[in-house]
Order: C-alpha cells, then structure tokens, then sequence
C-alpha cells in the first residue's frame, strides 16, 4: 500500500500547475544512445552529469526539468540505467523513448505505439510443448508480479491529449508515403533482436502484441519497483520478419524522432492539469 500510494503522490505533484512545480518536479527519459538522442537535442541549457561513469544529460524541455539517460541494449542495461537515474536524480516521472518492430500487421515505419501495456515475452517456464509466460518475481515481496503491466492512468491520458495535437511528418517507405499513425497498444520486451516470422505470429495470437523492443518493460519493471510513475513510446522500424536488421538501420532515424515529438509533447502536458 505504501508503494502505491507513493507512486499516486508522484504523478499527483507531476500534474500540478507549472508555476506551482519546483525544480524537484524533474522527469526523465531514457533510450538507446542512437534513439534518444533528439530528446537530447531538444535541451536547453544541457550539461553533463555523470554517475558510476554513466553519462546523463540534464536540461529543460517545455519548460520543465528533464534528465535524459542512455541504455544498452537489453533489459540489464535498461534496468542498469533506469536504477542509476532514479537514486541520483529523484525523478517524477521516467519515459522509454526508442524504436520497435511490429507484430500488429497494420503498423507502418514511423508509426507510433503508446505503451497501453507492456510484458516480458521470455520470462516463464520453457517445456517442450512451448513457453507457459508469467511475470517476474518481485525480489523483496516474493510474489509474481502481473505478466501484463497497465500504464499509470495520468501518464496515459498525458499521452492521449499529446496524440490528439500531433500531426508526425510524412513518411517514405516501400509501401508509398503516408502520415505515421499514433496508436495505443500491448508492447512485449526480450533480449533477443526479432527477426523471425513464426515467432512474431506466436507473440501477437498469445499476448495481443502490437509491437516488440528490448529494453521497456525491464525498464518498467524497475521504475515499478522504485515507485516512480512511467510510460515506454516507441516508433516502428521494421516488421520483426527476416528483413528487420536492415529495416531497422534504413529507419530508425525517423522512427527515433517520432518517438522524441511524441514524448516531448506529452512532457509539454504534464503541467496542464490532471484529465
């Protein structure tokens, strides 16, 4: 109950005025070096701060503090960078901000998917017979956590008002160009890049996925257990299909920078108010 109720605390000072926000209303954002880097951009006034020999960029974005860390690749390093920005900087809020492949076969390069949910596709029992899935096991209580996690209401809703006002620039694929949609849906985390076919059927009939990465919800599961609210954004690359690794390298740009407008305009509301 104190765990939650901490939690509720923070999005609740999170969502106050801006001119009632101190400087301790700070929120991050993290993400591959490549993939984060126009959040970093987006900083006024950056300076570098490093920590356990992590470099940290902190600024203001909106107006508001921001502190943005690189991750790895992976759910270690996710987690790594995650635990180091929530002791040393006392976030109010943590964004994933980043790229993924889709299993929803609607999805296009430059579509972005709100993390409505996300999971941990390869945490569970591996029989011959396949995966039985369940969530991690929470190290101080001992208890499972959930295998699907719900993003925090507030943040969510953030997320929904920021989609409503964001028109994201036009896109150039094989398929023609269109304007990248803004969706909401369930994105799965593993250690392994997809590029398989078969199994990214497996994970959209078994978890409802809408899109694939490797870093969220590690990331979740550590801001979860530190209680600090937290939403993972991620744009599409490719279609977890045999061609990802060379989707990913032709659009991850773009798809980096979809993801930063979308955070970004989500970090512009967080002061308006609670919905």
């Amino acid at each position: 109950m104190i765990h939650r109720s901490i939690g509720f605390l923070a999005l609740a000072f999170l969502f106050m005025a801006p001119q009632a926000a101190s400087a301790q209303a700070l929120v991050g954002v993290l993400g591959i070096a490549q993939e984060v880097a126009p959040i970093e951009k987006k900083l006024e006034d950056r300076r570098e701060v490093v920590v356990q020999g992590y470099v940290f960029h902190v600024g203001t974005l909106k107006g508001r503090p921001v502190v943005v860390g690189r991750s790895g690749p992976g759910k270690v390093n996710a987690a790594i960078v995650a635990t180091l920005l929530i002791g040393h900087f006392s976030p109010s809020a943590l964004f994933f901000s980043g790229t993924a492949g889709a299993l929803d076969p609607a999805l296009r390069p430059g579509d972005v998917v709100i993390g409505e949910t996300v999971a941990q596709h390869d945490v569970g029992l591996q029989t011959p017979d396949g995966i039985t899935r369940r969530g991690p096991r929470n190290a101080l209580t001992g208890e499972f956590d959930p295998l699907l996690i719900p993003a925090p209401d507030l943040l969510l809703a953030a997320a929904r008002r920021s989609a409503e006002g964001l028109t994201l620039p036009t896109a150039t694929t094989p398929d023609g160009d269109h304007v990248p949609r803004i969706v909401e849906g369930v994105i799965v985390t593993g250690d392994v890049f997809m590029s398989d076919s078969s199994h990214r059927e497996e994970l959209r009939s078994s978890l409802g996925a809408s899109a694939i990465e490797m870093e969220g919800a590690a990331f979740i599961q550590t801001c979860r257990q530190f209680s600090v609210p937290c939403l993972v954004v991620r744009s599409v690359t490719d279609r977890a299909d045999t061609q990802a690794l060379t989707n990913y390298q032709k659009f991850v740009g773009m798809a980096s920078e979809n993801a930063a407008m979308l955070v970004t305009a989500i970090i512009g509301q967080l002061g308006s108010g609670t919905p």
